[in-house]
């Protein structure tokens, strides 16, 4: 194989406005495209993420699953995303005054979820 790294990640969103909005506005990841059904119906958006590659959040009816943060079901657990150190106090602040509360939080990590319930992480591992 010459798997030559990372591509994308595709999450299923009742609401992709909204949940798009969460990594565009909140986290600052470029919107790159949208994408119609023929009947001109929002299909996906995807925002870029920082370092290569894109998340596409794709339309998706029913209710989003609402699962404890920390369960022993096998699937995807989280998104955990790169912060240099020295930004992890700011990056704390941003959640907070937009009111999403910290669900977990290491010596190198915080956990937020993001409109839907996806499990998102912000991490300086391994830097002290």
């Amino acid at each position: 194989m010459d798997v030559q790294g990372f591509h994308h990640v595709a999450i299923q969103a009742r609401d992709v406005e909204r949940v798009t909005a969460f990594y565009r506005d909140l986290l600052g990841f470029p919107e790159l495209t949208r994408h119609h059904r023929p009947d001109g119906s929002l299909r996906s958006i995807w925002v870029g993420v920082p370092g290569g590659g894109f998340l596409a959040v794709e339309a998706a009816g029913g209710e989003p699953e609402q699962a404890p943060f920390r369960h022993e079901r096998p699937g995807l657990l989280l998104l955990a995303f790169r912060i240099p150190k020295a930004s992890r106090a700011a990056a704390v602040e941003v959640f907070t005054r937009a009111g999403i509360p910290l669900e977990n939080e290491t010596r190198w990590t915080f956990y937020v979820r993001d409109p839907e319930g996806n499990r998102v992480a912000l991490s300086h591992h391994p830097e002290d």
